[in-house]
This record gives structure tokens, sequence and C-alpha cells, in this order.
């Protein structure tokens, strides 16, 4: 089983990127904005929690989060690995994934940072706010906050896979399948 977070600020690229390392190593694609933003369209206890968490650029609190995530996995019995996708974002987060997948006899393989200067982030995020309508992505405030967040609570996460030596930086800013190529040539000496 190959289990790699995708790391990275709002807007680097991570679900593009993740769609695409999905076709390649036939993993499962764990976004937690994706079951976020699926739970708040249909009104369910989680996404009325998240939505306020979310609305106010702030991260969603572990317990709620970790929880979810659990429950994601469940529905994968037979995957051949997952790539979590804005998951861990904390320590204590990357902590609960470890006792978690320690308990499925698997483990976090690697971290793949996407490495993004902030006013590309920005740019991104408000063309994508454009083309999906999503509110958190229209306001350039909210997204600054959402970027000065990531650099706050959630970049520290990546010294937890550092110390394991399962941390890997990648340049974020260039063509599509440039990024994927690096990506997958740090996927392909663990795999």
């Amino acid at each position: 089983m190959l289990n790699i977070v995708l790391f990275g600020p709002p807007g680097a690229g991570k679900g593009t990127q993740s769609g695409k390392l999905v076709k390649k190593y036939g993993l499962v694609h764990l976004s937690t904005g994706d079951i976020f933003r699926y739970n708040i369209k249909n009104e369910t206890k989680l996404g009325t929690l998240a939505k306020f968490y979310i609305d106010k650029g702030e991260l969603v609190p572990d317990k709620v989060t970790i929880e979810m995530l659990q429950s994601e996995t469940q529905k994968y019995r037979d995957a051949k690995g997952f790539i979590f996708d804005g998951f861990p974002r904390t320590i204590a987060q990357a902590e609960a994934l470890d006792t978690f997948l320690n308990e499925k006899n698997t483990q976090v393989d690697l971290m793949l940072s996407l490495d993004v200067a902030e006013n590309e982030l920005v740019k991104r995020l408000l063309l994508r706010g454009k083309d999906s309508g999503r509110a958190d992505d229209s306001n350039e405030e909210i997204i600054r906050n959402r970027i000065q967040v990531y650099n706050d609570q959630t970049a520290v996460a990546a010294s937890y896979y550092d110390k394991q030596n399962k941390y890997f930086p990648i340049n974020g800013e260039g063509t599509i399948d440039t990024i994927f190529d690096q990506l997958c040539k740090v996927i392909d000496r663990f795999n």
C-alpha cells in the first residue's frame, strides 16, 4: 500500500495533481475540502459545522476532521493506497493519521509539498473562484487569511514528516505536466 500526503497551501494545485496521480498509480484521492463541500452542500451536521469555520477562513477542528477522514477510508477497503489532500493540517492530525494507519498495518510513505509563492496562489484562487463560484475563492481578503492560517498553523506539519525523512518539497510553479513529472520522480523511488 502506498500512502501519500499531498501538501501545500490553498491554490497550490493539490487537486489537479491528485487527479493525475490517481490515474497513474491507482490510488484513492481523499480531499478533506471535497468531503467538507459535499457535507456542506447536503447540509449534514458535519457540513454545517465545517461551513462555520471555512467561511471565516479557519481550519475545521481536528476531532471533526479526523473522524470524517476515518469514515471515508472505510469505504475503500481494497485500496492500493491513498492520497491525502488537505490532511493532515496539524501535527496532532499527523499523529492521529499515523495511529489510524498503524492500526491498518500501513503508514504514510511520503509527504509531497507543492511550494508556490503567495501572489501566485492569490491569482490562482481568484481565477478558480470565478470558475467555481466558491465564496472562499472569490474574496482576496479571505484568500490571504487562508494562506496566513496555512503558514501559521498548517505548514508546521511538514516538520513532522521531515523528521521521519518523508518530506519532499516540489516546485509547484510551472506547467501541470512539469510539476507532475517532479512528483512522479519522487513517488517512483518508493513504489
